[in-house]
């Protein structure tokens, strides 16, 4: 049976996109789509019936879901009388979010920073090697920077991270407004200013 004829519309064109995506993010196209089907199902779900509706074979149902439970997107649930074991997604997009990016960042980041750390530390020996340092250590500060604020974002309510996300250009207009106040920094034209000018 195709795989048009076991999920709605929707739901396929979700989960199809989810498969097209997922070497973009690091994943097979095959965890890409069970993590699609899982995200989108009114329940828990079993390899079996993950493996009929999307016609994977039980070994790379099997092989996926242990991928996603590496990185922590999946839950496993036992049913009442059931031997069989269930995956879920977290209900809370706020809470896939917060584990995808702290996956990522053990396992792209902190690999990153930590080779940054002992390069500074080294001693260049010439004009070349104090020239990738200078670089480098403008790149560890710009990521460690990011990761302290993330941290900081980490701590924060659901909601009230939403809101700070949705603030976006009010928050740019803000700390412009506090450099022209105490003088610190070139104040950016604004896009007001760039129309007024072209007028």
């Amino acid at each position: 049976m195709p795989l048009q004829d076991h999920l709605p519309p929707l739901n396929r064109e979700f989960v199809a996109h989810f498969g097209e995506m997922g070497s973009k993010w690091g994943i097979n196209r095959t965890v890409g789509q069970i993590y699609a089907l899982i995200f989108v199902s009114p329940r828990a779900l079993n390899a079996d019936e993950i493996a009929e509706q999307l016609e994977f074979s039980r070994s790379n149902v099997s092989m996926g879901l242990k991928e996603l439970q590496s990185w922590r997107l999946v839950r496993l649930r036992h049913q009442p009388g059931d031997r069989r074991e269930y995956f879920e997604a977290p209900a809370d997009v706020w809470e896939i979010f917060r584990v995808l990016a702290e996956e990522r960042r053990r396992r792209e980041i902190e690999p990153t920073l930590s080779m940054l750390r002992t390069a500074l530390l080294e001693t260049p020996s010439t004009d070349a090697e104090r020239h990738a340092q200078a670089r480098m250590r403008d790149m560890h500060d710009l990521i460690d920077r990011l990761m302290t604020w993330f941290d900081d974002v980490q701590k924060l309510a659901p909601e009230t991270a939403l809101q700070l996300m949705g603030m976006g250009a009010t928050v740019t207009r803000v700390l412009e407004l506090k450099d022209r106040l105490t003088g610190k920094g070139a104040a950016r034209p604004t896009r007001a200013d760039k129309l007024s000018d072209a007028a």
